[in-house]
């Protein structure tokens, strides 16, 4: 199916004063397709390893080019973007999304499943995928094909980052159960495994080296994605510098510790979250 978009997309933009009918009504079925659920931009195979559809946001990037700047209003929200990718309005009530009034955008190609809860003012973009019983709190970002899991919390300000180009790479990932504390960063290339947490403040990048203190080793990227272990509990630290002038003025650089994986104690701290829902 997506190929067949694809190249009904290109043969349009390839031929000379064609009519752009055909391109965007296949750019409109991807977004359906998006919406759904029936495509992501990244997925788990039967042994658990994230693989990328590239034809994804290969076509994203082709409605980008497809679409023209708009200005339009919804009630007293004004906004100017492409006309074609305006903010969604997607059958939230028969999934039982609840979108608090607040100042909430989810852009068209995001999928929200059933009984997901955004708290304003959050933004969530095209291709991103929030699974059943995810909390957006406020002031949170869902960047674009960030993957999202089941039973999630995404506390208030914490930023997921967006990845469409390169189209090869590997967007955020937050597996099932996970909770996202205020303040996180999880960026292009990090992976988050099921039932982690993330202390407040915490910041991850493909780059970034954790330090387990449990397995007394260091986690550094496997092929470009750096993985946080399953029910790893991860908090903000640092290391000390070890060249002459660092150790003269006492300097350190940043470290995420694991400090303890998951336990009942861990689980008690978060049944809050079972009330929220």
């Amino acid at each position: 199916m997506l190929t067949t978009l694809i190249q009904t997309i290109q043969n349009t933009l390839n031929t000379s004063n064609a009519d752009l009918t055909p391109a965007h009504e296949a750019f409109s079925k991807f977004l359906e397709l998006l919406e759904s659920g029936q495509v992501r931009s990244a997925k788990p195979g039967s042994d658990g390893v994230w693989t990328c559809d590239l034809r994804v946001k290969q076509l994203i990037l082709y409605g980008f080019k497809l679409g023209y700047l708009e200005a339009h209003q919804q009630g007293d929200f004004q906004f100017c973007d492409k006309h074609n990718l305006w903010p969604s309005m997607q059958n939230l009530v028969d999934r039982r999304v609840r979108i608090v009034p607040g100042g909430t955008t989810v852009r068209r190609g995001a999928c929200i499943q059933s009984g997901v809860t955004i708290m304003p003012p959050a933004y969530v973009n095209i291709g991103a995928y929030i699974d059943e019983g995810t909390m957006i709190d406020s002031h949170a970002l869902v960047g674009s094909c960030a993957q999202v899991g089941k039973h999630c919390h995404i506390s208030a300000a914490a930023q997921i980052g967006g990845v469409i180009e390169p189209v090869g790479a590997l967007p955020v990932i937050i597996e099932d159960d996970a909770f996202i504390g205020g303040n996180c960063g999880i960026y292009e290339g990090a992976h988050i495994h099921k039932g982690a947490v993330l202390a407040a403040g915490t910041i991850l990048t493909k780059s970034t080296p954790v330090f387990d203190l449990v397995a007394q080793t260091v986690i550094r990227p496997i092929d470009g994605v750096l993985h946080i272990p399953e029910n790893a509990v991860v908090i903000p630290g640092s290391r000390a510098l070890k060249s002459d002038f660092a150790r003269e003025n006492g300097l350190s650089a940043y470290a995420p510790l694991i400090m303890k994986y998951r336990d009942d104690k861990t689980d008690d701290a978060l049944t809050l979250e079972e009330l929220l829902r």
